[in-house]
């Protein structure tokens, strides 16, 4: 199979598909990868590494699209690639869908194939593509909050670790998953007083054995949701519901009870933000104001440190692709039920049910998609 990997055109973001040591286990199985000239040049991934691989070099993404039969990427097509897409292609990457209905509705008018990384499950019930990308974002969401927190970036110049005599800021993370244990590692090395608020109570215990009194545990209502983000100096949103829309769950009115120049960091804004007040934003741009209340809500958090977040991801994302080009996409779908969960649009139809809830589209079932009964 042809293999395209173009190169990402979103704003600041830096990784690539796919890296030279993945090109040569697909070149090794068979296949033919083609990279788009200087796609990983900004993290030190060359052109002649990638064809001392055994990768071609296109010209343009017009040239990989118009040849490659299954297109690997790592943010969602924008509106030119979803222009470029071909009927019958596949395309492998992060979609997410459910908040976007322009993008739903180019890949539906492409009548392609779009696998989402962000869905494809794990025989042990995670998201074995997305973990990755989560990891980064949490502890660079401690980061990223940390820099605002400083009075120059208009926060409210509160250091996350105090020193002697001062005490440390407050730090609240909504959801104990990937994204939140990772927020609250950074947060807790940095000697940051930290809790987070979870609806599961056996994933509260499980924190509460990992890291005892050092973490606070919480059970997430709406009274400790509210009384914890009052007294919070960062607040880090990092809940998920697969391939759905993320719940608005910190309101507009719940800013005014904060503190001014306090931070919110939403790592869920690629599924639509869980703040009420939250936009995307970009590396450029990061932050913005709503009611003097500092907002962080960059889209590609990851992308910021691209080399890291690239190696990561493609270490996850390649045994899917050797599937997909081995086998061919219906087949490599058929025979593996975690990676059919990834299936969100086939050839016109919505294949993924929180798309289709989120967006009011009609519901197809991947098994019926690819022929099934």
């Amino acid at each position: 199979m042809l293999i395209g990997v173009p190169t990402e055109i979103k704003n600041n973001e830096f990784r690539i598909g796919m890296t030279p040591s993945g090109v040569r286990e697909l070149v090794l199985a068979g296949h033919e990868v083609l990279i788009e000239q200087g796609g990983g040049q900004a993290i030190g991934l060359g052109d002649d590494a990638y064809r001392g691989a055994g990768a071609r070099i296109a010209g343009s993404a017009q040239e990989i699209f118009d040849s490659a039969e299954l297109i690997v990427k790592v943010k969602e097509p924008q509106p030119e690639e979803c222009r470029m897409l071909r009927s019958g292609q596949v395309l492998f990457t992060y979609l997410h869908l459910a908040p976007d209905p322009e993008q739903t509705r180019l890949l539906l008018a492409s009548d392609a194939v779009a696998i989402a990384y962000e869905t494809v499950t794990s025989a042990r019930g995670g998201l074995p593509l997305l973990a990755p990308m989560s990891e980064v974002a949490g502890r660079m969401s401690i980061q990223a909050g940390a820099h605002a927190l400083e009075r120059a970036q208009g926060g409210r110049g509160v250091l996350l670790g105090g020193v002697p005599g001062v005490a440390p800021g407050k730090v609240v993370i909504i959801g104990g998953g990937v994204v939140g244990v990772n927020a609250a590692r950074m947060a807790m090395g940095l000697g940051a007083d930290v809790t987070v608020l979870d609806r599961s109570l056996p994933r509260l215990a499980e924190l509460d054995e990992l890291y005892g009194p050092r973490l606070k545990t919480l059970y997430s209502n709406a009274h400790a949701l509210e009384e914890q983000v009052a007294r919070a100096d960062l607040v880090i949103g990092a809940v998920l519901i697969p391939g759905a829309a993320a719940p608005k769950l910190v309101s507009r009115a719940m800013l005014g009870t904060m503190a001014r120049g306090s931070v919110l960091v939403d790592v869920a804004i690629d599924q639509g933000g869980c703040f009420e007040t939250s936009r995307p934003t970009t590396h450029q741009d990061p932050i913005f104001d709503v009611d003097g209340i500092i907002h962080y809500c960059v889209a590609n958090m990851p992308g910021a440190v691209a080399l890291t977040s690239t190696f990561a991801l493609t270490n996850a994302t390649l045994p899917f692709i050797l599937a997909l080009a081995s086998k061919g996409y219906r087949k490599a779908l058929e025979d593996d039920a975690h990676l059919r969960n990834g299936l969100n649009i086939h050839r016109g139809k919505v294949t993924y049910r929180a798309v289709s809830e989120a967006l009011g589209y009609d519901f197809e079932p991947a098994e019926k998609a690819l022929g099934g009964t």
